[in-house]
């Protein structure tokens, strides 16, 4: 509970300080490396894409967080490929009494975060939801239980297994089991039209191939996730519309939130570029299960 805590601790004063000297964009970049939008366009890939027999695009690999990659610079591993630090973090003041890189990570990821000018905008009637959901995180936020974070929150998959006819999507996330996955069929099946009516935390996802580009379509949500911190809900009605494309030793990831019910226009979320990790100890560690906690009794209003 610990970790997942400060993760979502607010901004110390001495990152404050940081954005003030070097201005936000130089501090986030310091901080995280490059973001995805400022990646070359159309700089070539250094390695072939690897394909399948039937000539799509080979996803499988570790990707990102899964044991080494990474999509900041800042990954490092141990001697067997698995991830130790994904993120560089800033230094610490004399003046902190807690000063380790995850508490200065957390922190910061979340003060870039609330900075990001790309969010989802909500129908009038549902802001005043929002900023009440986004006051009281500590004691309403679903992050903090036992449960998925969810699609679109959870991001990329940390390892990806390709079939002909379909996608495995393992994930490792905080909070909830660590060992998610999701089973997508890319055969050019429908929606089923039962899951599509369920409320589920992933909801039900079928997959095609637009050129080298995979998308994938998922329906039948429940509304008891976030889209990301800050209060942003969603509705039942959710749809959201994942793509992945690799070129060469890259994976490139969006997701676009179609949400009429609650959102005035479709979200779509920042890209993010992540590499594969070559190594072939990769692995997804095993963690701790979830133990989940009172939020009644989380004082304070330190919102993550």
């Amino acid at each position: 509970m610990t970790c997942r805590f400060v993760r979502f601790s607010t901004i110390t004063g001495c990152a404050v300080a940081a954005v003030v000297a070097l201005g936000l964009s130089t501090f986030a970049e310091a901080q995280y490396g490059a973001p995805a939008s400022a990646a070359p366009q159309n700089q070539a890939a250094p390695v072939p894409t690897p394909r399948t027999p039937d000539g799509k695009p080979d996803l499988s690999g570790f990707w990102g967080g899964g044991g080494g990659g990474g999509e900041d610079g800042g990954a490092k591993t141990d001697e067997k490929g698995n991830l130790v630090v994904l993120n560089r973090s800033r230094g610490c003041h004399p003046g902190m009494k807690i000063c380790t890189a995850p508490v200065n990570q957390s922190n910061d990821s979340t003060f870039i975060d609330r900075f990001d000018a790309n969010r989802p905008i909500y129908k009038p009637e549902y802001w005043a939801k929002v900023r009440d959901l986004d006051f009281n995180s500590n004691t309403v936020a679903p992050y903090f239980v036992c449960q998925p974070a969810g699609v679109p929150r959870m991001g990329p998959p940390v390892k990806i297994v390709q079939t002909a006819n379909e996608v495995i999507f393992l994930y490792a996330q905080q909070g909830a089991s660590p060992t998610d996955f999701r089973v997508i069929p890319t055969d050019g099946r429908p929606h089923d039209p039962i899951r599509a009516q369920d409320l589920l935390f992933y909801g039900d996802a079928v997959g095609k191939w637009e050129g080298d580009t995979l998308v994938v379509d998922a329906v039948g949500f429940n509304d008891l996730t976030w889209l990301a911190q800050g209060g942003y809900f969603h509705s039942d009605q959710m749809r959201v519309v994942e793509t992945f494309r690799r070129e060469g030793n890259t994976l490139r990831y969006q997701a676009t939130v179609y949400d009429p019910e609650v959102l005035v226009e479709p979200w779509v979320m920042n890209p993010r570029m992540l590499r594969l990790n070559t190594s072939k100890n990769a692995v997804i560690a095993e963690q701790n299960p979830c133990e989940e906690h009172s939020q009644q009794n989380l004082v304070g209003h330190i919102r993550h």
